[in-house]
């Protein structure tokens, strides 16, 4: 939704720097914001319904399915408030939304913010299962040591500049990634 102030920006071959958020959407980029942003006074099925985009694919029962595949919890509470789900539901919500508009890339933004160390694991093995899907997955995330186990290439930032590039792997065994970023340092962001 913010407008760059220099460059531009392609997808598929195509320039949507000037593109509508929803002309964005239409074209398969989906983004999981940081802090997850369900809406909480909807249910579970009316925030999949608010993601739902209408095109050639997919029925919303058949993602409507899918999503509840990946997250049961989702399905079991479909009828309840989004607000009074956990963190980590709310967080397979917000993945789970992102997904009902049948995503070429999804845009994940911090995943693991603010969740327990089971529910990360667990949001994670999600994440790498829709990799292997074929799904790009774009994702930004503080966890260096879990970010570089899903990802296959990746981007050390610091105050928003590229300190290090490169296959994950190669990216997991560098000396600059040692016990300061894999112990999670709060100024630098990974991207994989």
């Amino acid at each position: 939704m913010a407008r760059p102030t220099a460059g531009t920006i392609h997808f598929e071959g195509r320039d949507i720097t000037g593109a509508r958020p929803e002309q964005v959407v239409r074209l398969g980029l989906t983004h999981c914001p940081e802090g997850r942003q369900i809406f909480q006074r909807l249910t579970v099925e009316e925030n999949l319904v608010a993601a739902h985009i209408r095109r050639a694919g997919k029925s919303f029962e058949t993602l409507r399915s899918e999503v509840f595949e990946l997250f049961p919890v989702l399905k079991e509470r479909r009828n309840g408030m989004a607000s009074r789900m956990s963190g980590g539901q709310q967080q397979m919500l917000a993945i789970g939304r992102a997904l009902m508009a049948e995503p070429k890339l999804l845009m994940l933004d911090e995943p693991s913010l603010g969740l327990a160390p089971k529910i990360v694991h667990q949001i994670f093995r999600i994440i790498l299962d829709l990799s292997k899907t074929g799904m790009s997955i774009l994702l930004v995330e503080q966890n260096v040591q879990l970010a570089l186990e899903c990802g296959d290439y990746g981007y050390l930032l610091n105050t928003g500049r590229v300190k290090l590039h490169g296959p994950a792997q190669e990216m997991a065994e560098h000396s600059a990634l040692g016990e300061h970023y894999l112990g999670g340092a709060t100024e630098d962001t990974i991207h994989v």
